[in-house]
C-alpha cells in the first residue's frame, strides 16, 4: 500500500511539556522538573509529518530492519506471525515463530515479542534472525533462518526466563558491539530484579549462542539489574544505551544504562536515595502521557512511544550526553496505543506501530523528522 498522509504536526502543537507530564532528573536526589535542572536542548529533531505506511496488522510488537535498509521484519504479538514490510509499504507474511503463546481471555501479555536481525544478515551466508517469545513454560530467545523470502528452523538460544501474564520485558537488539541485548521483566516477582543470579528484571547481554558476552560486569549474562518491566532499547551515536521502563503506580522511567548498575526496583520507582542505585533521567506519570513502550534515536534526540499515553515523546539529549532536555509530545490521542518504534536506516524517519486495535486493524506509520 502506498503512503497516505494522515496528519502533519507543527512545532508547538499537540504538545505537553515536561513540567505537566514528565520530570527530568539529576543524577541523584529528589525528583525535579526540567526547569529546575535545565539541560541545553539540541536543535532540530522535530516530527514534521506522519503518514500511513501499511495496515492489516494485529498488534505489531517488534521491528528490525534487514541489512539493506529497504525492508524490515515485523512481529505480531497475538498471532506469532512475522511480516516482511518494504519501504513502500508492501508487506508479505514470511512465517511464524513456533510456541509463542498469547491468550486474550486470560489477559496474558506474552506472545511473540522482539525481533533482531543479525547485523551481518545477507540472506545467504548469514540468515540469522533472533526473536523473543513467551511460551507456555518460559520466556526465551530463539534463532531462526530467513533467506529473504521465508523463515525456517527453530533453535532456542536462551531459555528459562520466568514468564507471567505481565512483566515479560521482551525487547531484543544488537548493540554497536555486536552482542545481543535482551530486556526481561520481573514476572511479577519483584525480588527477582535484585537477585543477580536470576535472569528476570534485567538487561542481559549475550552472544549469538546465548552465552554471557565477554566483558559483562558480573561474568554472567546480566548487564544491569533492578528493572521492573523494561520495554525499549536504543543506542545514541556516542554508543550510550538508553532504556524505557514501565513502572508500577507512580512513575515510568527513561534510563541511561551502564554496565553493572542497579536501577532500583523494587526499592525505587522513579528517583530515590537508596544506596547503590542509579536514578532515571526522566519519569512519566502513567496517568499523564506515560507507560512508555519502545525508544529510538535520530541524531541527538530520543523518541518514545507510549501505550496508555497514546502519544510519541521527543526528548533531546543534552551536550553532556548524560541528561535530556524538556520533553514534548506529538499525535496525542490521534492513533490510540503506540508501541513498535524504530529508526529507518540512513534516513531521518521513524516507523511507529499502533497496538491493540483488534484483528487486522493495526497500522505501521512513518514519521518524518526535521
Amino acid at each position: 500500500m502506498a503512503h497516505t498522509a494522515l496528519h502533519r504536526a507543527r512545532p508547538g502543537t499537540a504538545v505537553l511539556t515536561a513540567v505537566a507530564a514528565v520530570a527530568a532528573l539529576g543524577a541523584s536526589g529528589p525528583q525535579a522538573t526540567a526547569a529546575q535542572h535545565p539541560a541545553a536542548p539540541r536543535a532540530g529533531g522535530v516530527p514534521s509529518a506522519i503518514s500511513r505506511l501499511t495496515g492489516g496488522l494485529t498488534t505489531p510488537w517488534g521491528i528490525s530492519f534487514l541489512r539493506t535498509g529497504k525492508a524490515a521484519l515485523v512481529t505480531e504479538r497475538n498471532t506469532g506471525d512475522v511480516w516482511k514490510v518494504a519501504s513502500d509499504g508492501t508487506k508479505k507474511r514470511v512465517g511464524a515463530v513456533p510456541n509463542a503463546v498469547w491468550h486474550k481471555e486470560t489477559e496474558d501479555k506474552g506472545g511473540l515479542l522482539g525481533v533482531a536481525v543479525s547485523p551481518g544478515w545477507n540472506g545467504t551466508t548469514d540468515q540469522d534472525v533472533f526473536f523473543m517469545e513467551t511460551t507456555a513454560r518460559d520466556n526465551r530467545v530463539v534463532r531462526m533462518r530467513f533467506d529473504g523470502t521465508r523463515l525456517s528452523g527453530y533453535t532456542p538460544v536462551l531459555t528459562g526466563i520466568l514468564r507471567d501474564t505481565q512483566h515479560n520485558g521482551g525487547q531484543i537488539a544488537f548493540g554497536p558491539d555486536g552482542y545481543l541485548y535482551v530486556t526481561t521483566g520481573d514476572a511479577q516477582q519483584s525480588r527477582l530484579a535484585q537477585d543477580k543470579k536470576s535472569l528476570n528484571g534485567k538487561i542481559l547481554r549475550i552472544t549469538r549462542t546465548g552465552a554471557a558476552a565477554p566483558g559483562n560486569p558480573f561474568g554472567t549474562r546480566v548487564y544491569s539489574y533492578g528493572h521492573r518491566n523494561p520495554q525499549g532499547l536504543a543506542w545514541d551515536r556516542a554508543g550510550r544505551l538508553w532504556e524505557t521502563e514501565i513502572g508500577a503506580e507512580t512513575w515510568d522511567e527513561l534510563n541511561l544504562v551502564k554496565p553493572g548498575r542497579n536501577y532500583g526496583w523494587p526499592a525505587c520507582e522513579g528517583a530515590c536515595s537508596a544506596a547503590g542505585t542509579t536514578n532515571p533521567k526522566m519519569v512519566w506519570d502513567p496517568d499523564k502521557g506515560g507507560v512508555p513502550a519502545q525508544i529510538a534515536v535520530v541524531g541527538d534526540v530520543l523518541y518514545a512511544s507510549t501505550l496508555s499515553g497514546h502519544r510519541l515523546w521527543r526528548m533531546p539529549i543534552d551536550a553532556s550526553g548524560e541528561r535530556v532536555g524538556r520533553a514534548t509530545s506529538y499525535y496525542n490521542g490521534a492513533y490510540g496505543r503506540l508501541r513498535a518504534l524504530v529508526k529507518v536506516p540512513g534516513a531521518d524517519r521513524l516507523w511507529l506501530g499502533t497496538s491493540d486495535r483488534g484483528t487486522d486493524k493495526d497500522l505501521l506509520l512513518e514519521v518524518t523528522i526535521k
